[in-house]
């Protein structure tokens, strides 16, 4: 199995870490000097390669893992596909509903995997949270929310909710198991005109559900935390903590016409200690192996997308959908 690395910055450093501990990493194409020089030193025995063309015109690499500026997602991979290589791409598959429903074409016509990184969905504590909500753990599921904030790396290419949503749109999809009928947004830009800073988007599903997706990098502090309120328990993933899933077995009492909380004491929901890149990695290992269609493929990345179009749509509008 031989994989390449196409961006080595902020976060593909962590995916070139990864597939050299799976012993798939064939090379890394990156185009800043400095970072490859920083790399090099501390993975001597790795091939940074100096063109693209060296990755998409060898045969011998099977796939690819692409890790650049979201505005270059959807030309990377087309490329990569069109080459007839195996492609994983972080999210956001692209920047628009066209470009997506292309890079599927592309990869359903030439039988390519195409697999977007939504993290979320192989980290092991969302696993079980799906299992939780299965197995009805926690009732009728009412209400979602997730918080993704922080103070840090601000971006002039990508808005915050195409930047930092696409995990909590994903993971919610999945735990909903349908599509949203109504997508309402709000948010401001401060720092960069026009670009957002800061979000709130709500989503409402046929089932009764609602959801609200709040993501922001002017934040004081660091959270990335996701709540699921059920009618028998409540659910809480908290990403910045050892424990990574709690449970709050609260409940609602009625004493005659009037509703009483009853709370109860939480607990710790046990889950494997597994790194979720390396086994969203190893997914796509085995996908290439076995053929399958990866958990996140194109038309996972396409849905998540469309919520995504509709809320800058009714940011852009200053008004609901």
């Amino acid at each position: 199995m031989n994989i390449s690395l196409i961006g080595a910055g902020y976060w593909g450093k962590n995916i070139l870490r990864n597939l050299k501990e799976l012993g798939v990493l064939h090379s890394v194409y990156e185009v800043s000097k400095k970072r490859v020089g920083e790399l090099r030193e501390k993975y001597p025995d790795v091939n940074f390669v100096t063109s693209l063309e060296e990755v998409l015109d060898n045969p011998g690499i099977k796939g690819v893992c692409i890790a650049t500026p979201a505005v270059t997602h959807y030309e990377m991979a087309k490329r990569a596909l069109l080459k007839d290589k195996d492609v994983f791409v972080e999210k956001p598959l692209s920047l628009t509903i066209r470009e997506a429903e292309e890079l599927i074409k592309i990869a359903r016509e030439r039988g390519k995997i195409l697999m977007v990184g939504h993290i979320l969905q192989y980290h092991p504590a969302i696993l079980k949270l799906k299992e939780l909500i299965k197995n009805r753990k926690l009732g009728n599921i009412e209400y979602i929310y997730s918080n993704r904030l922080n103070i840090g790396k601000l971006r002039v290419e990508e808005n915050i909710l195409w930047s930092f949503a696409p995990h909590d749109v994903s993971v919610i999809l999945m735990l909903v198991g349908e599509e949203p009928y109504e997508v309402k947004a709000f948010g401001g830009a401060y720092v960069t005109p026009g670009i957002y800073d800061v979000t709130l988007t709500t989503l409402s599903f046929k089932q009764g559900v609602k959801a609200h997706i709040f993501v922001s990098w002017l934040h004081p502090y660091k959270e990335q935390k996701l709540v699921v309120v059920g009618d028998e328990s409540m659910a809480v993933f908290d990403d910045l903590t050892e424990e990574k899933l709690f449970v709050y077995p609260h409940k609602i009492k009625w004493e005659g016409k009037i509703p009483v909380a009853e709370k109860a004491e939480r607990y710790v929901v046990e889950v494997e200690k597994k790194e979720p890149l390396k086994e969203e990695l190893r997914h796509f290992i085995e996908c290439i192996e076995t053929r399958k269609t990866p958990r996140t493929d194109g038309a996972e990345g396409l849905r998540v997308l469309k919520v995504l179009e509709r809320a800058e749509k009714s940011l852009k509008e200053g008004k609901n959908e």
